[in-house]
């Protein structure tokens, strides 16, 4: 009889477990962020007012912070009167050498930029900052700021200014 009962037993806490992991804790984000009751999602342009101008980096900027949001959560893109809203402007844009050779030049520059962003929640006015977010990417001092040096870069610097954005309004971190 214990033969019969003990599968039964098995099968039962499995599902146990099962219910238990499933149900415990609501509903889990992967990001460890809440939007709370929000539904919609305002992200405007970001001007590039830096002293030196990257063409293209107000835009790639924008888009970026822009995805990053509609990928980590199911907040909708609108264009004005969203529940939560980030504006603010790109405010340095940087190159400088960061180590030197032997013959006393650069080996190795950094771009740096920084973005002040306003983040303001119409449904809890508490959360609302204003923050300075910054971050850099070293290069080869050898190598001209184009074509896929500056892609990589941007790509490492949107990457993690957005996700500090993103950790400092939803993930609260």
């Amino acid at each position: 009889m214990t033969q019969k009962i003990k599968p039964f037993l098995n099968a039962i806490i499995i599902v146990v477990l099962i219910l238990a992991t499933t149900q415990s804790c609501g509903v889990y984000s992967f990001t460890g962020g809440s939007t709370g009751d929000a539904k919609t999602i305002q992200i405007d342009y970001f001007p590039n007012n830096a002293q030196l101008v990257e063409p293209r980096l107000s835009n790639e900027f924008t888009l970026a912070l822009q995805d990053l949001f509609l990928r980590q959560t199911n907040l909708n893109l609108i264009k004005s009167n969203g529940d939560l809203q980030f504006e603010g402007e790109i405010t340095q844009y940087r190159i400088e050498p960061m180590t030197a050779t032997a013959q006393q030049t650069a080996a190795q520059n950094r771009l740096t930029i920084s973005v002040r962003v306003r983040f303001f929640n119409k449904l809890k006015e508490a959360d609302n900052f204003e923050q300075t977010f910054s971050f850099y990417y070293d290069f080869d001092a050898n190598a001209q700021l184009t074509g896929s040096v500056v892609d990589e870069a941007f790509k490492v610097i949107f990457e993690r200014i957005t996700q500090d954005i993103f950790n400092a309004s939803i993930a609260k971190w």
